[in-house]
């Protein structure tokens, strides 16, 4: 009988996750910004590393591959065309092979101008492009294309579910809040999502059903969220397009009350 396949997550830096699929023999890692706790994982399991999958190229999601590369000079790196160690260039429309079952690459640019998503099953790894309740900055991509972005991702099925790379969650919980106090979905996902941070639990993944109804920045169509977006800039906004870029920029500033 075939191996259960899990979907671990190893703690890295402050609040990174490295994603860690594996059986009981076999491992794939997405985005080890640190190698040690990946290696700790993989001895402590006795696992083989067999691929990386890197969603975008800054250094808390790369910077372990020189110490993996050499661990394993012949690792299979996948990620954008460009970046530093990647031997497995790979854009949207890409399929791999993991566990006998492909997962599809998307292109999902905004946070950076070259970020990929990698959609396995049910399973969606999204980088820094989709946040528990929020979404990554703006570096070299544009508001446009981060809103074109969550809205690709918004369009997979509700059971898709979710594995950012950072435990944002809390935080980008109490900027929603300040938007939309009076979300039931959304309080309730506060008391879950704090119960869990208590007990030192993740509070990924999560649904693509619960980002919808939690997440500002894939509610741009909501009243409530237009209405505190005009409060906050002062003036009309014409657009979801607008509404997304007004939001983000709030959050880049934002401190809670």
């Amino acid at each position: 009988m075939a191996d259960i396949i899990r979907l671990t997550p190893v703690c890295a830096f402050a609040d990174n996750y490295i994603w860690v699929l594996h059986d009981t023999r076999c491992a794939i890692a997405v985005d080890p910004g640190e190698a040690a706790p990946l290696l700790a994982f993989l001895e402590q399991h006795r696992l083989q590393l067999d691929a990386i999958w890197i969603t975008h190229h800054h250094a808390d999601h790369i910077g372990g591959l020189p110490e993996l590369l050499a661990r394993w000079p012949q690792l299979d790196i996948y990620g954008p065309p460009g970046v530093p160690h990647i031997n497995q260039p790979v854009m949207a429309g890409s399929e791999l092979l993991a566990f006998g079952e492909a997962a599809h690459v998307l292109a999902v640019p905004g946070h950076t101008a070259n970020h990929l998503a990698y959609l396995w099953g049910k399973h969606l790894f999204c980088g820094d492009t989709l946040f528990g309740a929020g979404c990554g900055r703006i570096f070299d991509g544009t508001p446009a294309q981060l809103h074109q972005s969550l809205q690709q991702l918004a369009a997979l099925p509700d059971d898709t579910l979710c594995y950012p790379a950072h435990e944002y969650t809390l935080s980008n919980l109490q900027f929603a809040l300040a938007l939309e106090p009076d979300n039931p979905a959304l309080q309730a996902r506060w008391q879950q999502d704090q119960a869990s941070r208590n007990s030192l639990r993740p509070t990924l993944p999560s649904s693509m059903a619960l980002e919808k109804a939690t997440n500002p920045f894939l509610r741009t169509g909501s009243k409530d969220i237009a209405a505190a977006a005009r409060q906050y800039c002062g003036r009309d906004l014409a657009g979801d397009e607008a509404i997304f870029a007004t939001l983000r920029e709030w959050k880049n500033h934002f401190r809670p009350a």
